[in-house]
């Protein structure tokens, strides 16, 4: 591809991180490049503002561009909704339209590992990468995990593995992309205003796999039926993993071992399930995927092993930042739907004050509340959704809640509220784009107000 966009006319639409990247990749392969944005050139970001006018590019800032029709490539942002009028109006035109993984790939010589699912990715995509980097492969961890596609793709060479976190709106925007190893770790409501129904939700999780061969592979959750349903017709070989059972083929635990059982029977015991250092359960799912994605990607045992028993998790997802006078506040900013806060919640083995709230996904608090009982001692609610969860809460009989205006009156009143031994715990359940950039903005506000407690 890297020759044939020479002169082609190409339009990126979203000027977050992967269109930066799509623009700045499209530029140096001599493409003649527009780029469009919802905000006006006033609202950008400066610092977006000062890299456009450092770099010979039409921009459409607050509006469309004209004549759309005259575009030989359209690269969506992830975040930008497939059915706009401007992308309809492109597709009728002739257009091609894809997103940056699908260019990426493209582009890539090296070989993919593709991470989905509505929970864990995060954490399963840098446990894989952390385990093929401890085997010596050249190796990209890239995605939805924060890093365009594109600064993977364009290194590597042919040895080279581009671990990457797939979220459901890179797949909508997919034709070629083909994994080696495919997974969907789960399935549960998110992203249903852009989705609509569940429906939709899989459908666009399982073009992970759709252009596989046999010979390929794709990890699946077996303890997740939604989830293990997708995968019905999946062209490469399925390889389930579980944590509630032992399994003929695949991913399990047998008496406290996480071990893998091949096509043929053999079996590899790799380490103790206790010995994990990233609590909970889900996290125990998450390694059991990351232990199969490796297994089935080539990867020795004993690299597998030794990231398994080594590896102490990420920012923002169930991270201790600070204990003081007996307290524990724990980031969970990557909770960003309620099954995530849910099972934050339950890997906490003390009581909890909630930090929770943000983005309207129009989702359903009701599960999120249930799991309050005999855990959550105070929700302590912020951004859109807070009087949506506190109705909720109250309904079912939960009263011990409180609305603030920002994160450092949420923190400060959760440290007023707290006694030794509790935990503060920031889970949101909802997305942060009603008062952040992103999680990690979020994340690290949450930090500096634990931080900037007195002692």
């Amino acid at each position: 591809m890297n020759n044939e966009l020479k002169d082609k006319k190409i339009l990126v639409v979203g000027m977050g991180r992967s269109g930066i990247a799509a623009m700045e990749t499209a530029l140096d392969l001599g493409a003649e490049v527009s780029v469009q944005d919802s905000k006006s050139l006033e609202e950008i970001d400066p610092q977006l503002r000062k890299t456009l006018e450092g770099n010979p590019v039409k921009p459409w800032l607050g509006c469309v561009p004209e004549d759309i029709g005259q575009y030989d490539l359209m690269i969506l942002s992830p975040g930008v909704p497939t059915d706009l009028p401007m992308v309809e109006d492109a597709r009728a035109a002739g257009v091609e339209i894809i997103g940056e993984l699908e260019f990426a790939y493209r582009l890539c010589k090296g070989s993919f590992i593709g991470i989905t699912g509505t929970n864990g990715k995060t954490t399963t995509t840098t446990l894989v990468g952390e385990i093929y980097k401890a085997a010596g492969r050249e190796t990209y961890v890239v995605g939805n995990i924060g890093v365009a596609v594109l600064s993977g793709a364009r290194q590597a060479s042919a040895e080279g593995w581009l671990v990457t976190e797939v979220s459901s709106f890179q797949l909508e925007t997919t034709e070629e992309f083909r994994p080696e190893v495919s997974a969907i770790l789960n399935l549960t409501p998110d992203h249903l205003n852009r989705h609509k129904t569940m429906e939709n939700y899989g459908k666009a999780k399982a073009r992970i796999f759709q252009r596989q061969s046999r010979d390929q592979y794709c990890v699946v959750n077996a303890d997740d039926p939604v989830c293990y349903a997708l995968t019905e017709g999946c062209p490469a070989t399925v390889v389930p993993f579980s944590r509630l059972k032992e399994l003929d083929f695949g991913a399990f635990v047998r008496d406290g071992i996480i071990t893998i059982r091949d096509q043929e029977g053999k079996e590899i015991s790799l380490c103790r399930a206790d010995e994990l250092r990233i609590p909970g359960s889900h996290n125990l799912e998450n390694a059991l995927a990351a232990a199969a994605i490796a297994c089935f990607g080539g990867i020795e045992p004993q690299a597998i092993t030794e990231t398994l028993r080594t590896f102490a998790g990420v920012a923002h997802r169930i991270e201790l930042v600070r204990e003081i006078g007996g307290v524990r506040f724990v980031n969970d900013s990557k909770g960003t739907n309620t099954d995530a806060a849910i099972k934050a919640i339950e890997a906490m083995k003390e009581n909890i004050i909630l930090i929770a709230g943000g983005y309207d996904k129009k989702a359903d608090f009701t599960p999120l509340i249930e799991a309050f009982a005999g855990r959550v001692k105070k929700a302590i609610l912020l951004g859109e959704t807070a009087p949506i969860i506190r109705e909720t809460a109250e309904k079912m009989g939960f009263t011990e809640t409180e609305t603030c205006a920002d994160m450092e009156e949420c923190v400060a009143r959760a440290w007023a509220c707290a006694k030794p031994g509790d935990v503060v715990l920031l889970s949101p359940a909802c997305a942060s784009w009603d008062m952040y950039d992103n999680f990690e903005q979020r994340g690290e506000h949450f930090r500096r107000c634990a931080e900037s407690l007195p002692l």
